[in-house]
């Protein structure tokens, strides 16, 4: 919400570690807009079920937190998807 950020990401390339993805992550961020914690909690998802699971959970977070009637009236969500060929799409909502 507010003052967290949820990710769904999808591992490309088997040589890059998550540690390594969120460390270029806050350097693409940068540091200075945003305060980091020191750590980060990261769930390996086992399932598509799993996948629909924790996207509706993001997705409905600013209804729970009162910061929104709808999920679709939240502002800060969306799909950035990159394909195989192409450029990068941005897509609003769940996709399932």
């Amino acid at each position: 919400m507010p003052d967290h950020l949820h990710l769904l990401v999808a591992q490309g390339e088997p040589t890059v570690t998550l540690g390594h993805w969120v460390k270029a992550l806050k350097a693409v961020v940068g540091s200075r807009t945003v305060r980091w914690q020191a750590g980060y909690f990261d769930h390996t998802l086992r399932s598509r079920e799993s996948e629909a699971e924790k996207w509706e959970y993001i997705y409905l977070n600013p209804v729970r937190a009162g910061l929104a009637a709808r999920p679709e009236d939240w502002p800060f969500s969306g799909e950035i998807v990159y394909e195989e060929a192409g450029p990068k799409k941005l897509r609003d909502g769940p996709t399932m």
